[in-house]
């Protein structure tokens, strides 16, 4: 498998969850919390996926920073055919759809897209929640290519297994694709920076912090354990770590 970061940038996002980038000028003025939005193309025999889909940066010429990268690595849109959705925060989400003077449409107009049912009620009864957008959110569950997923692990291929490990919120998933001897995990905001393995604590910004830090130890044995690639969405320096 190819594994690709599509860092988007390093950036400060304050308690109503309004990201700023950082730059040379401003970081080390700005306050709030500080965290990379790094989403993960992962290319194997049998797919391309598009592990969470991030905020939707856009550079000085108007264009999406994922997009860029991803023309880099000579992948278009619409060669993509699964994109797997940990959670439904307006950080993994905004570039699963592409507004237009009609409204919107689907960016990756091929690839499946898998969204825990679970966790999408849970978006619903918190419409105060800063966390979600829900104006994405309301377009990107009317795209016809929807795969709503109702257990709590399984396998969508061969390759890609789930879990529903709840944590940050409390149905988000996790994912593990295996090809021949590789295996890429991506615990999403359950792990979603180095440091979280160095201190084991139970962080108040997750919805079950205890759960999250006790999952953090047992995938931190199995990594070793398995020579498993960590993806980690908000590291401000690492993308992807093996123990």
């Amino acid at each position: 498998m190819k594994i690709i970061p599509l860092k988007e940038g390093n950036f400060s996002t304050n308690k109503t969850k309004d990201f700023t980038l950082l730059t040379e000028e401003n970081s080390a003025v700005l306050g709030g919390i500080k965290m990379s939005v790094t989403p993960f193309i992962i290319t194997t025999g049998n797919d391309i996926i598009l592990l969470d889909a991030g905020i939707g940066w856009k550079n000085e010429t108007g264009k999406t920073v994922i997009s860029e990268l991803m023309k880099k690595e000579n992948i278009n849109p619409e060669q993509v055919t699964k994109i797997l959705l940990s959670h439904l925060h307006k950080d993994h989400i905004e570039t699963t759809i592409t507004r237009t003077e009609n409204g919107f449409e689907a960016t990756f107009p091929n690839a499946e897209i898998y969204i825990q049912k679970r966790e999408l009620g849970f978006a619903m009864n918190n419409r105060g929640n800063h966390s979600f957008d829900f104006d994405t959110l309301e377009k990107l569950i009317r795209l016809d290519n929807i795969v709503w997923m109702e257990e709590d692990n399984g396998f969508i291929t061969d390759e890609i297994y789930f879990e529903v490990a709840g944590g940050h919120t409390p149905y988000m998933q996790v994912f593990w694709i295996k090809e021949g001897n590789e295996i890429a995990f991506y615990g999403a905001d359950d792990l979603p920076q180095k440091s979280y393995l160095k201190y084991h604590l139970a962080y108040k910004s997750d919805f079950d912090g205890r759960k999250a830090m006790e999952l953090r130890l047992k995938w931190q044995k199995e990594a070793v354990e398995n020579h498993w690639k960590i993806l980690l969405y908000h590291d401000l320096d690492t993308s992807i770590l093996q123990l």
